[in-house]
């Protein structure tokens, strides 16, 4: 009897040692624009900065226990959401059910500006538009997105579906019970109400987040937000979409020609709002548009970095930081009625601004920079159809190779630390 329930342990154990997911590296064939060999995680000062990231990871991907929240931050090019789709994607294929329960979003099309291409959104009535990277006189206040819209229409709706726009097969499937709905009425008052076939759910209002939560009665991948009680205006700034899921969160927030001040400018309430996702690990990837300006100065562009990084460590004193370091990218300017494009000299200063501040705030660095391949590699991309001709941002191709190149450096030091740690396994 003895001996054989030791064989059926021993099955057992062995069943469980070829179910574990192993995290593998996207295969990837030879790219003569782009430096592979040099694609890896740097840390210009503390070689550990991700280690207590990781540890956090050992148990969701082979435990299935614990949230992980990750927070890509940046500019338009984490608006357009290919990269970051194609980097979380990458990140739930390790192993199944990975799929985390929080997804934090802001409706761009509403503003009749680009969404992400990770989740649809739709809108009715009509919105005003403001976002972080552009000041003007009577903008409305805004959070962690880094953009609100506004209306005064009663019947204005915003709809979200929580799909991708492109899906594979692969394409991960979200399904949420939960909605917070962030915003305010600064003129009279109103109240945002879900539309579920012909009847409006009335949410509990949550004062300290300026938010309108709902629970659900059913799981659903699509919602409906209008308005109840509209007199004045009403100004959204945010949606997080839940499910209690245990799980890997990917949350992407970009803002077209956002610098590191722009957010910022949202100190307060981008705060507020950071709360509600505290990440465990946080790419930066702003500066591309800081590195754009003629005056740009690295003492300036590395105090207001600091700034942010203070309000992210007030959220989660643990958080690990990851910085993006810019990619190359031409100026284009008009002489004599002609368009000619200059080298962008700022970028490598910026990327020595990037290692710099990874030193002095304990953080990492992936220096997409030199993986593209140093100053003008931006041409070469250009003509292998991994960039637009404006020299400055990728083709849909090239936005999802730089998602599989970050997974890739990111995955390859996980794949070290489950070497040094064989009992995650």
């Amino acid at each position: 009897m003895k001996k054989t329930l030791l064989i059926i342990g021993l099955m057992l154990a062995s069943c469980w040692l070829v179910a574990q997911p192993a995290p593998t590296l996207k295969p990837m064939d030879p790219l003569p624009f782009a430096r592979l060999g040099r694609n890896h995680i740097r840390y210009p000062g503390d070689s550990l900065v991700l280690e207590g990231f990781f540890q956090k990871m050992d148990s969701v991907v082979f435990l299935g226990k614990g949230k992980l929240n990750i927070l890509h931050l940046g500019d338009s090019h984490i608006q357009a959401g290919v990269s970051t789709q194609q980097f979380r994607d990458d990140l739930l294929e390790i192993a199944p059910g990975l799929m985390g329960g929080q997804y934090f979003l802001f409706p761009y099309s509403a503003g009749k500006t680009n969404n992400p291409s990770h989740y649809k959104v739709s809108s009715t009535g009509e919105w005003s538009y403001c976002r972080n990277a552009v000041y003007r006189e009577g903008d409305k206040r805004m959070g962690l997105a880094g953009a609100a819209i506004t209306t005064t229409d009663p019947d204005a709706t915003v709809s979200i579906v929580s799909r991708e726009r492109r899906p594979t097969v692969h394409s991960p499937e979200f399904y949420f019970n939960k909605i917070t709905v962030i915003g305010y009425s600064e003129t009279g008052s109103a109240e945002p109400a879900i539309r579920h076939r012909d009847t409006l759910i009335r949410g509990e209002y949550d004062e300290a987040q300026s938010a309108y939560v709902f629970d659900l009665p059913f799981h659903t991948d699509s919602v409906c937000i209008g308005l109840k009680f509209l007199q004045g205006s009403y100004t959204m700034t945010g949606i997080l979409l839940e499910n209690g899921d245990d799980g890997i969160s990917v949350h992407g927030i970009g803002v077209n020609g956002a610098r590191v001040s722009s957010y910022l400018r949202c100190s307060d309430d981008f705060e507020r709002d950071l709360r509600l996702i505290r990440p465990d690990l946080v790419i930066l990837a702003i500066g591309t548009n800081d590195a754009l300006q003629p005056d740009f100065e690295k003492a300036l562009f590395k105090y207001n970095y600091g700034r942010l990084i203070d309000i992210i460590h007030r959220v989660n004193p643990d958080c690990a930081l990851v910085f993006v370091t810019n990619n190359d990218c031409f100026l284009r300017k008009r002489v004599k009625k002609k368009t000619v494009y200059e080298v962008n000299a700022n970028t490598p200063i910026a990327r020595k601004a990037f290692m710099e501040l990874a030193e002095e705030h304990h953080a990492a660095v992936w220096d997409l920079y030199d993986v593209m391949g140093g100053l003008k590699s931006m041409y070469a991309w250009q003509k292998a159809g991994m960039a637009q001709k404006d020299r400055l941002h990728f083709t849909n191709s090239g936005y999802q190779l730089v998602g599989d190149l970050m997974y890739n450096a990111l995955i390859e030091q996980y794949i070290e630390h489950l070497k040094k740690n064989p009992i995650a396994y």
